[in-house]
């Protein structure tokens, strides 16, 4: 992964940022991870995007087309999809979701008011350490990520140059 810049950004954002670094670098079989506004907005990305991956002739790894907007959009949806269930249900709210594929996982996470991390696995991915190490980054993250932060987050997404990672 390559480190996105978190100059001029605030302590909680860069922290937030290494956070997922640190997530994405330390845990075998995650292929990228995506942290998402209750809007469905993406915040945070470890995955710098397919067609840049191309362009330097890289092999592209089996998952979302596209960009990291593509797997927010995906975590989004199926956190949507997840809170209307157990509202249907009368079952509380939705801590987390996994989806088992024949060639891959995914694992969404409530952080705090309707944020979502979002995590693609690799097919030999362990889901139990996965699970495991979202739940740490969901309880360091989930209690720094206010709406001020969710906000700067979102402004430096929009002001990264396209194909740069986030």
């Amino acid at each position: 992964m390559t480190t996105p810049s978190t100059y001029g950004l605030s302590s909680e954002a860069r922290n937030l940022h290494w956070l997922l670094t640190n997530l994405v670098e330390e845990v075998p079989g995650i292929q990228s991870v995506a942290v998402v506004s209750s809007d469905g907005l993406l915040l945070l990305s470890s995955d710098p995007g397919r067609a840049e991956a191309e362009r330097q002739s890289r092999p592209v790894t089996k998952g979302p087309r596209g960009s990291a907007a593509d797997l927010a959009t995906i975590v989004s949806g199926i956190g949507s999809l997840t809170v209307g269930a157990a509202k249907l249900m009368d079952y509380g709210s939705v801590k987390h979701t996994m989806v088992a594929m024949d060639e891959g996982s995914l694992f969404v996470m409530s952080i705090s008011d309707g944020s979502l991390l979002g995590v693609h696995g690799s097919a030999e991915c362990d889901m139990s350490v996965i699970a495991y190490h979202m739940a740490l980054f969901v309880g360091r993250a989930g209690h720094v990520l206010t709406p001020e932060l969710r906000s700067e987050l979102r402004k430096s997404m929009e002001s990264e140059p396209s194909g740069s990672v986030r």
